[in-house]
């Protein structure tokens, strides 16, 4: 676990946040007043389900709620999540218009 921030962009809103290493995603977004959704913070009831769309993160359980399918396409759980470099986020069905 690092101490070191990482700047997190939340699409399709534009919203950035700030996220310690030793932190959630979802406490950083929400700290930050970003409308994150989530329910359990415990990694198993899905309601946080996002995408990273760039960059890397560490779950803090070795096995959240997720597929080895949902891992592969790059779903993550915010509430149990930690930066491990800059990170690009978006909804599980956000429709990103490819940057020209």
């Amino acid at each position: 676990m690092s101490s070191q921030s990482f700047s997190v962009l939340w699409l399709p809103t534009g919203q950035r946040f700030d996220c310690a290493g030793n932190q959630t995603l979802l406490l950083a977004g929400l700290t930050a007043g970003v409308a994150l959704p989530w329910s359990c913070r415990t990694g198993t009831c899905r309601t946080c389900l996002a995408r990273c769309l760039s960059g890397r993160i560490e779950h803090r359980i070795p096995w959240p709620g997720l597929s080895a399918e949902d891992k592969a396409e790059g779903l993550i759980l915010p509430c149990v999540a930690e930066p491990r470099t800059d990170l690009v986020l978006a909804p599980p069905d956000a429709v990103i218009a490819p940057q020209a």
